[in-house]
């Protein structure tokens, strides 16, 4: 079994054993265009301030690309002995450095003796392209990182924009498993590709002059501490993560069955199984600003309209900092969770994420 089918089997295996309890978040750390810092963040998204610029990637019309990166002065250099070692692609040395400085933040914050497992979210294999991410990044990440990260109880979910939340499922399971661990659920992105971009222009979906129909392309790394009711700290606000909903999409982007928005409606009725004493007034979404992705949104949101206030606030972050991909799913829950702390929004909220192939997922966060 390769690396990559033990990854797969294992998200497909949490998708059988669905979890039972919820787990709570106890620490966010993150790396956006926007900052480093959870609280600048998430006022920037709040004040929706965007970090959209001009890049020198060009589209078939010679304009220039826009895309929301992360300054070259923020990211730590590659390990040395990373470097000397050789065949590591640009793409993954880029994800290396862009997790490294929030993922060493957290495991300076956490106070657990012993190596945590690390359930990562990484970018999604797409037709024809080789595979990004398998179980050896994992142990890349851990030399440059220099953190005690469990390798042997770690894997990598090469999902995309819902990779987050098949990892935290695997990670919910984990802990229902291990009374009293803390894992670490966290997700690293970046569309600084060659081949990639070269892919995205010829199907005029990055946002440049003349294109009407595209998005902005982002990079981040967004890392959650998280564990069971055990852990959570005594005396503060305690924000609880329930069992994900998951689900497919026969139609999606690169399918040619009909496309019937029927993935993300399912994930939002498994996500909303649960107890609620009040209904979803904030909604985060993974929407990037291309119109296919509304199209299922609509169709969710109607089939689970019981489970909404009125007039439910939608938020897509995308907005702010262009679509971060795998990392969107942490980085969400992240700004959710500061949200709540700060009283600027209310409890239970929801996350929803749809990737380009057919993996779609929601998870209800609430204030308990």
């Amino acid at each position: 079994m390769t690396a990559n089918e033990q990854t797969k089997s294992t998200s497909n295996s949490a998708t059988f054993q669905r979890p039972t309890r919820p787990v709570f978040v106890n620490d966010v750390t993150m790396l956006s265009p926007l900052g480093d810092d959870v609280m600048l963040v998430t006022a920037a998204v709040r004040a929706d301030i965007n970090c959209f610029g001009e890049t020198s990637f060009y589209n078939q019309k010679l304009s220039p690309l826009k895309m929301a990166l992360v300054p070259e002065e923020a990211l730590p250099p590659l390990d040395d002995e990373l470097a000397k070692k050789g065949g590591i692609t640009t793409r993954q040395q880029r994800l290396l450095r862009l997790a490294t400085r929030p993922l060493t933040t957290l495991f300076e914050k956490c106070t657990e003796s012993e190596p945590l497992p690390l359930f990562l979210a990484g970018p999604e294999k797409l037709p024809g392209r080789r595979s990004i991410i398998s179980d050896n990044f994992l142990k890349l990440l851990k030399a440059q990182s220099k953190q005690s990260i469990d390798i042997d109880n770690s894997y990598v979910f090469p999902f995309g924009r819902t990779a987050g939340l098949y990892a935290l499922e695997a990670a919910m399971i984990y802990i229902e498993n291990h009374p009293g661990r803390q894992v670490i659920v966290g997700g690293v992105d970046s569309y600084i590709d060659l081949h990639l971009i070269a892919t995205l222009t010829r199907d005029h979906r990055i946002t440049a002059t003349g294109v009407m129909d595209g998005f902005i392309p982002g990079e981040s790394a967004a890392f959650l501490l998280i564990g069971d009711a055990s852990t959570a700290q005594a005396g503060k606000p305690r924000f609880a993560l329930h069992p994900p909903g998951i689900s497919q999409e026969p139609g999606h982007r690169y399918s040619t069955e009909p496309y019937r928005g029927e993935g993300l409606a399912k994930a939002l009725t498994e996500a909303l199984d649960i107890d609620l004493s009040d209904k979803i007034s904030t909604t985060m979404i993974s929407f990037n600003g291309e119109n296919f992705f509304a199209k299922e949104w609509s169709v969710a949101a109607v089939r689970n309209s019981i489970a909404f206030i009125e007039a439910p606030n939608l938020l897509h972050p995308a907005d702010c900092f262009g679509d971060v991909g795998a990392a969107f799913g942490p980085i969400a829950i992240g700004i959710a969770v500061i949200g709540m702390h700060k009283k600027y929004l209310t409890s239970p909220a929801l996350i929803c994420c749809s990737s380009e192939m057919e993996q779609r997922a929601a998870v209800c966060l609430t204030v308990v």
